[in-house]
């Protein structure tokens, strides 16, 4: 769960940066399948050789998981957090090598066209203005019709966000933790979110240059989006 604009203060605490790879995998429900499932659709278009673009890829772990799948793909990983990238690299070990970092947000990028793109869990911390500009950056940087696989927490059912928000945090916290806790979590949660419907999801799909948008993805808060660039 990184952060993606200037905006946005990166993954800097020591402590939540080394529990990082050992607690996300927890912390959303499906974790490693929603990789595989990344994975497929990824596949789907994108070629032998491709260059994939992981936008927020401190941590590692979905790089890991494609880098091992497809070991005749290259990557290029985005994250402003050194710290984040940093753990990236342990938990890739030798898969780093087919991995170009950069220390930055999505205008920091390279312009080339790559044959696919991700951004998983991060995109719920930005503005409907910000999320719009980093789609939109994303866009510009893949080939046509190229699939943009994303994920993240989302307001489902509309109206009823903070149920299923309470219902994530009961599942990371992996017991039923006290109501008065989880109240303030999901206060905090919702502040802090931006959580769209999915209409709401589609449409800035469709407003930032994709096509054909559709959800792959639900666990609890959490959903799951993919798109394909369309002509610029």
């Amino acid at each position: 769960m990184k952060s993606l604009t200037p905006s946005v203060t990166p993954f800097v605490n020591p402590a939540m940066i080394k529990r990082y790879a050992e607690d996300t995998p927890e912390r959303v429900p499906g974790f490693t399948d929603l990789h595989r499932m990344v994975l497929i659709l990824l596949s789907e278009r994108a070629s032998e050789n491709a260059n994939v673009l992981v936008l927020g890829a401190g941590g590692g772990l979905e790089l890991k998981a494609f880098a091992e799948a497809r070991p005749d793909w290259s990557f290029v990983g985005v994250d402003p957090s050194r710290p984040m990238i940093d753990l990236a690299l342990d938990v890739l070990g030798p898969l780093g090598s087919r991995v170009q970092w950069v220390n930055g947000y999505v205008d920091d990028a390279p312009s080339g066209l790559f044959d696919g793109a991700t951004c998983l869990l991060t995109l719920h911390f930005l503005s409907v203005e910000e999320r719009l500009h980093v789609l939109q950056a994303l866009r510009l940087r893949l080939k046509p019709d190229a699939p943009l696989v994303v994920a993240h927490h989302g307001r489902v059912p509309a109206g009823n966000a903070e149920l299923w928000l309470a219902r994530s945090i009961a599942f990371a916290a992996g017991t039923m933790p006290e109501s008065e806790q989880v109240a303030a979590s999901v206060s905090e949660m919702a502040k802090s979110l931006t959580l769209l419907s999915a209409d709401e999801e589609e449409a800035i799909l469709r407003e930032a240059g994709f096509c054909d948008p559709a959800m792959f993805y639900a666990g609890l808060s959490f959903r799951g989006w993919v798109a394909y660039a369309g002509d610029v």
